[in-house]
């Protein structure tokens, strides 16, 4: 027989020395100003931040429960620590076409005072040149204007005139509203007299009727003359006209330029001075005479983008990546009495991808990908170098005026941060995505069990303390910690890189501290912490415990059984996975049925699982080696098990339980074993090792621990054992066991406590020896009753 060694309680749980760690408590440590532990993904990182060509945006895979976005953040300020070079950007009127905003683009840090200057002189159109248009001077100048009209009409009136003093009476111009109206009224008593004041005088009698009648037709007879002339007098109110209107153009023009001419001194861009020379034509042409509300609107500017010539270039993360977020909005006034809504430059609203433009812009993968038209907004984006902003109204229920700004040159840098999956699903399925994102930092979720390792988790616990208000973690606490993220990673040699469960059970652990009123966190407090977790989600243990104690499930951990086995499981509750016992049995006898696996047939095996047993007939050929058929029927069945069965992990327990049914010989069931197996006989790794170990260990307990219970491990995974402390005590004392092995020849003898035999030449009564007796009998059986060879 093949001894097989047990493993010390040394080997069954990685110890961290706090001695080794440097420090008394975390409060003399600096927190981590950079990502720690992940040297090829921050060089990656680096490689895609400092590099602004197209295409090399990036994504940040895993990472989960770094607190990343954070650390992006700093490493963006580390690495790519560079001033913004992109323009200011402003929409302003397009007066030919208003539903095309123009685009200014102004150097940078100038949008503002640009910005300002049109704000002023838009006040100053609402303001001072109404004021000035109604001051005294201009109005002196329109009014002699009139009195020049005046004086015309009233020599194009003199030969009629004439007539008329010498028939007593005068020509007047009357002004009417705008408009000169010559017209003819009586002299009485050397002083012209209007027709409501000869009606009145003839009321009163002070007017014969008579004389009233023959002054009115004396009137008419002469206003057929007076109508001759309207025309020459139409044309000298034309010209009257014309002559105020291009007066007030001039004063206007004249007034505008002057401060006009100002905003052109102090930007000297062909872009801005085009841009005025427009606003005056505008506003002389269109606009001086114009009863709209509020023209000088169209005179303001949207300044929506714009940065310091010497600002550091923008870092923005969007957490809720929706269109509107992204791009932005055109809002919409409605209009009073309608349904209608107008919209104008000024009601640009620009989202994320322009506050980013120079800089960079950090999301979630899974976040953007599940907002309709955000991705591929994005995505379009970053292809053409170009941020279009469209109104969104879809289903046009607003009635709006389609804007459609001038596009705007962009120049982003996107971090995407996601999980695998994510990645994957996006390389695969998104033919846009490795073009437009070319740059991978794939962040490892372990780091390396060494110093640089226990330096990154007590530099990461002391930042939690400072950001968190927590007490100060003592060495002993860190190497508890330490222990605790090399049991989560479950691989030897590396501890676990997501720090968002480590950081949980330190948040615990600080308010365990203060309960106990301790000044700092000691590593009691983290072992309570971490028992409280598991206490909190361990439900289906306890509860999985309660049936084995009563035997509503049955297990044995005692005694010995022909064709009985435990085998091991795990479930998990949220991140916690929790280990426990199964019952394997198996029944043999002659047929030419094969191996039946009872789970498959009842459609509740999965195909890892099915694989496991395929992989466990090709064993059973190798290791029989008959020179006949195998002429034998046998099934194999997790008893009790009403779920799905997947995994390989039994495939092991499974091969000695049929080799049991098959040479008659009992199992020990003190003993549970997990560990998969090839064809050739080798024990390969799984996972859950420590756990499954441990929910064999609770159901012993449950049924009262003999001190010979044990568990058969692959050796391969003896290095990831991370035992409980009680497990580890009970091993240290000798009550629990646990033995790894590398080869299926050393379980079996374990569990049969006989030797195997060697595959080539078995000795008599070696397990081996008996089986292939026992194969070879059935298969006598078998053509004793008709079968066939």
């Amino acid at each position: 027989m093949v001894s097989v060694e047990r493993l010390p309680a040394a080997a069954c749980r990685w110890r961290c020395d706090p001695d080794s760690l440097g420090f008394e408590t975390t409060a003399e440590l600096e927190s981590p100003g950079k990502i720690l532990g992940q040297e090829e993904a921050v060089e990656a990182l680096s490689f895609g931040l400092k590099n602004r060509f197209r295409g090399n945006n990036i994504f940040v895979r895993g990472l989960s429960g770094f607190g990343r976005m954070a650390l992006i953040h700093q490493a963006i300020r580390d690495i790519a620590n560079g001033l913004s070079v992109v323009p200011d950007y402003a929409y302003v009127c397009n007066f030919d076409e208003p539903s095309k905003p123009r685009l200014l683009s102004l150097p940078a840090g100038r949008g503002r005072e640009f910005c300002q200057a049109m704000e002023e002189f838009a006040t100053f159109v609402e303001t001072e040149l109404p004021a000035y248009l109604n001051s005294d001077l201009v109005k002196s100048r329109q009014k002699q204007l009139i009195e020049s009209a005046q004086v015309n009409l009233k020599q194009l009136g003199e030969p009629l005139d004439t007539k008329l003093t010498e028939a007593g009476l005068t020509l007047i111009p009357m002004q009417v509203g705008q408009n000169m109206v010559p017209m003819i009224l009586p002299v009485i008593e050397g002083k012209a007299v209007g027709f409501d004041e000869l009606q009145k005088m003839r009321l009163e009698g002070r007017m014969p009727e008579e004389d009233f009648k023959a002054l009115t037709e004396k009137i008419s007879s002469f206003e057929q003359e007076l109508a001759a002339l309207g025309e020459q007098f139409t044309t000298v109110q034309l010209q009257l006209e014309e002559s105020v209107r291009q007066l007030f153009a001039d004063e206007a023009t004249h007034y505008v330029e002057k401060r006009l001419g100002l905003i052109k001194s102090r930007f000297v861009l062909p872009e801005v001075t085009g841009f005025l020379d427009e606003i005056l034509h505008d506003l002389i042409t269109r606009r001086l005479h114009s009863e709209s509300i509020d023209f000088a609107t169209l005179y303001r500017v949207n300044l929506v983008s714009s940065r310091g010539a010497r600002e550091q270039a923008p870092v923005i993360s969007v957490a809720n990546p929706t269109l509107i977020n992204l791009v932005g909005t055109i809002d919409g006034d409605i209009i009073p009495g309608t349904n209608l809504t107008r919209s104008d430059h000024l009601s640009i609203k620009p989202g994320a991808l322009l506050d980013a433009n120079g800089g960079f812009l950090i999301m979630e993968a899974r976040e953007i990908i599940s907002e309709p038209g955000a991705w591929s907004v994005l995505l379009r984006t970053l292809r053409s170098g170009m941020f279009e902003l469209t109104q969104l109204d879809p289903f046009g229920m607003w009635n709006v005026g389609r804007l459609k700004p001038e596009p705007i040159p962009v120049d982003i840098k996107v971090i995407l941060v996601g999980d695998p999956e994510t990645h994957y699903l996006l390389d695969q399925y998104e033919p846009r995505f490795a073009n437009l994102f070319k740059v991978l930092a794939d962040f490892n979720d372990t780091i390396k069990r060494d110093a640089s390792g226990f330096d990154a988790y007590s530099r990461v616990l002391a930042r939690l303390a400072e950001s968190d208000g927590l007490k100060p973690f003592r060495k002993d606490a860190v190497a508890m910690l330490i222990e605790h993220g090399a049991r989560i990673c479950s691989q030897g040699d590396r501890l676990t890189s997501r720090f968002g469960r480590i950081s949980d059970v330190a948040r615990e652990a600080s308010f365990i501290a203060g309960e106990n009123a301790h000044s700092e966190v000691q590593a009691e407090d983290v072992v309570l912490s971490i028992q409280h977790s598991r206490d909190r989600a361990n439900l289906p243990s306890r509860r999985f415990q309660r049936l084995i104690a009563d035997s509503t499930i049955l297990i044995d951990v005692k005694g010995e059984v022909i064709g009985q086995v435990n085998g091991l499981a795990v479930t998990s509750a949220g991140p916690l996975v929790y280990g426990f016992p199964t019952r394997i049995t198996a029944t043999i006898g002659p047929g030419h049925a094969g191996v039946i696996n009872i789970e498959r047939e009842s459609d509740l095996s999965g195909s890892i699982h099915t694989k496991g047993f395929m992989i466990l007939s090709g064993l059973f050929r190798h290791v029989l080696r008959l020179d006949h058929p195998m002429a034998f029927s046998s099934s194999i069945a997790f008893e009790q098990s009403y779920g799905g069965i997947d995994g390989d992990s039994a495939s092991g327990a499974e091969f000695c339980c049929l080799l049991s049914a098959l040479t008659n010989t009992a199992l020990r069931q003190d003993l549970a074993m997990t560990g998969a197996i090839d064809q050739k006989g080798h024990i390969l790794p799984i996972g859950a090792v420590t756990e499954k170990v441990e929910g064999y260990y609770d159901a012993c307990c449950s049924l009262g621990l003999t001190g010979t219970q044990g568990v058969i491990i692959p050796r391969s995974n003896s290095d990831e054992l991370m035992l409980r402390l009680d497990v580890v005590d009970a091993i240290d004392q000798g009550r629990f066991h646990v033995y790894p092995v590398s080869r299926i020849e050393q379980a079996v003898e374990l569990f049969m406590g006989i030797p195997f035999g060697d595959l080539d030449n078995p000795e008599a009564g070696s397990v081996l020896a008996v089986a292939r007796q026992k194969a070879h009998d059935y298969w006598k059986s078998a053509m004793k009753h008709g079968g066939e060879e």
